[in-house]
């Protein structure tokens, strides 16, 4: 949620930071719905103020009546008019930062490491190594659970253990307290993180008549509201936190799009992390999120680059979003693994998080989120930048103490 107060002061350059994602926001009906906003709010205090006076009096008037019955007609007006101001807000995303790029300019790659394997041999994709090697079981997965959903098998589970047990010695190494986090949160978690409105049909909704929860696409959204409605200390930040959870996404609008294997699906695991900071340390931390990234692959052994996202691909919430994407030999391309965003603001202010400064004031925490690893994706560079020339699979150097093996051989 933007600050209707930093947009009415500084208009032009919000107009100008928002024209950077290619569409049109219509700011002209926000400041009229907050100046009818605080024109109610300024006539109802002016009659409070006057009703008190005449309460300390102790004069019982037809003024006083009047007054009664205004604030009676005036105050359901305020109500609506703050209901009216917040729906249109909260369609009002995050603004880029100076250095995203425009949307018509594209992303920017800005770092890029490994060699691009080649092989002697042909190629095959995840999902044929995964049914040779019983490994993936798309079937199965179809059957019980409709299109999409898979069963994981023998050694890709273990090597899936083993990418969790690697991050968590890692990150609880870097400072962050390791989280386990509910799968179904209210709709207010999904509002604080900025995924609703703009995302909604992306969500499963549960029991909406009983329960009204919904399932998380991202340990971001429970984490994000771990402080909701708290002011935390200076002291106490940076707050880092890593969560492991199972996500959840339908995919809506993407079908027939990397529909073959465990790509796109709807349903993977995943290894978030998320910072709550002061403003001022917010774009190091940003940085310092993206460089685990690049320690992570490189120390897997997967050739990646970073790219700078455009802001008309960024989210609602991001200001700014390095995306790390790992090489797929069989696509003969990059694809996004995770993606490191700085949110400054704009969560806290929808989740109500604050802290009080040196100087004892409140203000609003800046958030940042980083995936670690999203390991269906992660699998599947792993097992097609290892494959070898007889159909089995090494295991990156870094995973094999918590294997205790290094390759995936085919079942006798």
């Amino acid at each position: 949620m933007l600050d209707i107060k930093f947009v009415r002061e500084n208009l032009d350059e919000v107009k100008k930071s928002l024209s950077k994602k290619g569409h049109e926001y219509d700011l002209e009906t926000v400041l009229k719905l907050d100046d009818q906003k605080r024109d109610l709010q300024n006539r109802i205090e002016l009659l409070q103020a006057e009703a008190n006076k005449l309460a300390k009096e102790g004069q019982r008037s037809d003024r006083a009546v009047e007054i009664k019955q205004m604030l009676k007609d005036l105050e359901p007006q305020l109500i609506e008019a703050k209901e009216k101001l917040f729906v249109e807000l909260a369609q009002i995303p995050n603004l880029p930062a100076e250095d995203v790029p425009t949307a018509e300019e594209g992303d920017k790659e800005t770092y890029k490491w490994g060699e691009i394997p080649k092989f002697d041999f042909e190629v095959k994709d995840h999902l044929e190594l995964g049914e040779a090697l019983d490994l993936i079981d798309m079937e199965r997965g179809a059957r019980v659970s409709g299109a999409r959903f898979y069963y994981l098998k023998n050694e890709l589970v273990l090597l899936e253990f083993a990418l969790i047990q690697y991050l968590a010695g890692k990150l609880t190494k870097k400072g962050f307290t390791p989280m386990i986090v509910p799968d179904l949160v209210k709709e207010e978690a999904m509002f604080a993180t900025g995924f609703f409105p703009a995302e909604k049909n992306e969500i499963y909704h549960v029991n909406p008549d009983e329960d009204n929860l919904y399932l998380i696409g991202t340990a971001e959204v429970p984490l994000a509201s771990y402080h909701a409605g708290e002011t935390l200390t200076y002291e106490e930040l940076p707050k880092k936190y890593f969560g492991f959870s199972s996500c959840f996404r339908r995919e809506a609008g993407s079908y027939g799009r990397d529909t073959k294997g465990i790509i796109r699906v709807h349903q993977f695991d995943k290894v978030e992390m998320f910072v709550f900071a002061r403003p001022e340390e917010a774009w190091q931390i940003f940085e310092e999120l993206y460089m685990i990234n690049r320690e992570i692959f490189e120390e897997l052994g997967l050739p990646y680059h970073q790219i700078n996202i455009n802001a008309g691909e960024l989210g609602a919430p991001n200001t700014k979003k390095i995306d790390t994407e790992v090489w797929i030999p069989s696509q003969n391309t990059y694809r996004e693994l995770t993606s490191c965003s700085n949110d400054s603001d704009y969560q806290a202010r929808r989740m109500n998080c604050r802290y009080k400064t040196k100087e004892g004031k409140t203000e609003f925490v800046h958030t940042l989120n980083d995936t670690a690893i999203a390991v269906a994706r992660t699998l599947v560079a792993i097992m097609e930048n290892y494959q070898q020339a007889d159909g089995s699979i090494k295991v990156p150097e870094v995973l094999v103490k918590y294997t205790n093996f290094d390759v995936i051989k085919e079942k006798k």
